[in-house]
């Protein structure tokens, strides 16, 4: 399900990075820049300059005044991208990086509230891969020993690392751990340099799918194909090929990443409405914190499948399409 919905929550954290809290400002992150107070080097393996992706937005503009967010579930076919069999991060260096660093460990892994020596099977269950849409997150800066979160919007085209639930989790290149965004009913101010297309209007939050994801189903960025690929597959060895959603979607707008090709898919991927996601039967991965409660009104979704279907296997999950906010 799609909704468009206004959040509100008291605003905290760091004045200039939009603190954990929200309000403020809120840091615009190039799909390849290293950002403020990188937990480690990046472990971003592909170069971060993708084909732009088509991302869907709503057809009428949010009331004014109002901070409105469109939001998916992560299990939304389309949603994210990457290259077939090639992992969009590197998570043995991501792990190697923070067992050579104990106090970073542990940081990290308060960030995500999970133990320390919980890092290393934390990071081999999620998945490598691309958001296809600029997209909200609490990104988190390594600063003084300790997590010091801010509200980021990261560029279409950037690596992350994705829980079973379809949740950014890490951004590969500065290895930060990502939470879920604190949206108040103000819009913050955005920091930093906007890329080619960034509207605030056009940028998404990726809510958690209510069941496990058993298999994301993805836009290949180099070939158009769809993909499907496993949850916690850190290699990406096991995807294969499977078909794309059939109703075309409505309104779409583009947000490129800097010096980005235009987007050439065969099959229009980025043109195909995203799905609901699938249902599970494994146990969930680590789970983010409660982010706040709806206090605004919904809108219906755009047009596209609204049925949920078994993955090639067993039946590949939802797909994507991206909004505005």
């Amino acid at each position: 399900m799609v909704l468009a919905v206004v959040l509100t929550r008291p605003s905290g954290g760091d004045k200039e990075g939009g603190g954990g809290g929200g309000g403020g400002t809120i840091s615009l992150q190039n799909a390849a820049a290293t950002g403020p107070d990188p937990f480690t080097d990046s472990t971003a393996r592909e170069p971060a300059d993708p084909a732009s992706p088509s991302v869907q937005v709503p057809t009428t503009a949010p009331p004014p005044g109002d901070n409105a967010v469109r939001q998916y579930d992560g299990s939304r076919r389309g949603l994210y991208g990457g290259t077939k069999n090639t992992a969009s991060c590197d998570v043995e260096r991501q792990i190697g990086y923070l067992a050579a660093e104990p106090a970073k460990n542990r940081a990290f892994a308060a960030a995500l509230r999970i133990q320390p020596p919980t890092v290393p099977d934390y990071l081999r269950a999620l998945t490598p891969l691309r958001l296809r849409a600029d997209t909200w997150v609490t990104n988190h800066g390594y600063r003084d020993g300790a997590p010091r979160a801010y509200q980021a919007v990261l560029q279409a085209g950037t690596a992350v690392l994705v829980d079973n639930r379809g949740v950014p989790r890490v951004r590969c290149a500065c290895g930060n751990p990502l939470g879920e965004p604190v949206i108040t009913k103000t819009a913050p101010r955005p920091v930093g340099t906007p890329w080619p297309g960034y509207r605030m209007s056009n940028t998404v939050v990726v809510k958690p799918a209510p069941r496990v994801v058993k298999v994301f189903v993805i836009v290949d960025i180099d070939s158009g194909e769809w993909v499907a690929r496993r949850p916690g597959d850190s290699n990406a060895d096991r995807d294969r090929e499977t078909e794309a959603p059939t109703i075309a979607p409505t309104d779409t707008a583009t947000s490129p990443p800097p010096s980005s090709p235009k987007p050439k898919p065969p099959s229009s991927p980025g043109d195909q409405p995203p799905e609901p996601p699938v249902s599970p039967d494994t146990p969930d991965a680590p789970q983010s914190p409660d982010t706040g409660t709806d206090t605004g009104t919904t809108t219906e979704p755009p047009s596209g499948e609204t049925t949920a279907e078994q993955p090639p296997g067993d039946g590949p999950p939802s797909a994507p399409s991206a909004p505005a906010s």
